[in-house]
């Protein structure tokens, strides 16, 4: 399975809070999809699988041109709330109770207004869960942080450092036994 996070957004994802939010690509962000594409070459998967919102799925356009892409609903970013949009920054500025509170409890804090982490990691896990029940052998998966980490440590059982993956990171994980996958991250 390789996994890629979607490129860079209008709006700059890169520093700003876009959950739920459908924003483009960038130039920057096809750039990132076109170099995802160069690092994969002609590989060629059974099975390619995007978040419904469009700055995924375009990237799966622009990765596996010609591909049918599946829309994934459990892969839509988590909603962050009344952050919607905002950079750290804002979110300091405008909310420092709760942006406290955030820093403090991290993975453990629900954004204001927003999607509870349990149900967001129950949203991505189910649909992890259905799509590695499927006859496929290859399969790349075009998504969001929030998804890509989930996943990764899902089935590694270690998390990606806080910062991964990277607007473009490209992931492979490969089933090394039942239930054990390796992670590698594919240079580009």
């Amino acid at each position: 399975m390789v996994l890629l996070r979607h490129g860079e957004t209008v709006g700059r994802s890169s520093i700003r809070y876009y959950g739920a939010t459908d924003v483009m690509l960038s130039g920057l962000g096809r750039d990132q999809a076109a170099a995802a594409a160069e690092v994969l070459g002609a590989q060629a998967f059974d099975l390619v699988v995007a978040s419904p919102l469009q700055r995924s799925w375009r990237s799966a356009l622009i990765v596996a041109p010609g591909t049918r892409i599946r829309l994934e609903p459990g892969f839509r970013e988590i909603d962050f709330g009344r952050w919607e949009g905002l950079t750290r920054e804002e979110i300091e500025i405008v909310d420092p109770t709760l942006y406290r509170e955030w820093q403090q409890r991290g993975v453990s804090f629900d954004f204001p207004d927003g999607d509870r982490r349990e149900v967001f990691r129950g949203r991505v896990i189910a649909g992890l869960t259905g799509l590695l029940a499927l006859p496929v052998s290859s399969m790349l998966v075009v998504a969001h942080k929030g998804i890509v980490r989930t996943i990764v440590e899902r089935l590694t059982g270690a998390p990606l450092a806080p910062e991964l993956p990277e607007l473009g990171g490209l992931y492979e994980l490969t089933r090394t036994e039942e239930p054990i996958w390796k992670l590698a991250e594919l240079s580009r």
